[in-house]
């Protein structure tokens, strides 16, 4: 990345704890951070009410939740209420059912947008090999053809003044992750993982076991379902 002081960071904030973490990585390097959440028809929607407190946590200066419905064709077990989440855990070389047909690709094109805009050179993502190992748009290589394409799609990519896709975590695994956050002080019980909408987390979809058992290899020692 290009070194500039207190630059603007636009952050995808999902209201889970790689987004938050990578967002506070961000925040320690001295940037001005931005939030964008989305509304886009998720069965979970309890994960906005998350992005909202952990932008308010760390005070960014602007926060936008931008309604984009994907459930309107449904193709995932996250948008389509029928389809069930699965709980089986994670199944080597099998994109799973919580994948959302373009989602990412979307998120960040509007990322970009609003960076664009607010003339700002970096687009934070949470992204990470726990979820590139399933999920087809959290793969180092789909992240580098993106940003080939945003330099060339762009004012600013075409001016030689090219917004980054910055996902600090992408080679990361959770526990590392979770270590990241609890030296970064991240309000980690702020934060939601769970596939489910209920006001407390299932425990027994794919995200919460994975995200619980790293919190207990990681140490941390606060009680994982209090809010």
């Amino acid at each position: 990345m290009s070194v500039q002081e207190n630059p603007t960071t636009i952050g995808l904030l999902s209201g889970g704890l790689d987004s938050t973490t990578a967002i506070a990585i961000a925040i320690e390097k001295g940037h001005q951070v931005i939030g964008l959440s989305f509304n886009y028809g998720q069965r979970h929607k309890r994960e906005l009410r998350a992005a909202q407190a952990i932008a308010n946590y760390f005070q960014l200066s602007e926060h936008h939740i931008i309604d984009i419905n994907l459930s309107t064709w449904g193709g995932s077990s996250l948008t389509d209420l029928t389809q069930s989440v699965p709980t089986q855990g994670v199944v080597k070389g099998m994109i799973p059912t919580t994948y959302v047909p373009g989602r990412n690709t979307v998120f960040i094109a509007i990322g970009l947008s609003l960076a664009e805009a607010k003339k700002s050179n970096n687009l934070i993502l949470g992204i990470n090999a726990m979820d590139y190992s399933g999920y087809p748009d959290c793969r180092p290589d789909y992240l580098e053809a993106y940003q080939r394409l945003a330099n060339l799609s762009s004012k600013a990519g075409r001016e030689n003044n090219q917004i980054n896709l910055w996902a600090p975590l992408i080679h990361w695994n959770k526990v590392q992750i979770v270590k990241e956050a609890i030296r970064l002080n991240v309000p980690i019980k702020l934060t939601w993982s769970c596939y489910n909408g209920d006001e407390s987390e299932c425990g027994v979809c794919d995200s919460c076991r994975i995200r619980n058992e790293a919190l207990k290899k990681a140490g941390y020692t606060n009680s994982i379902h209090a809010r």
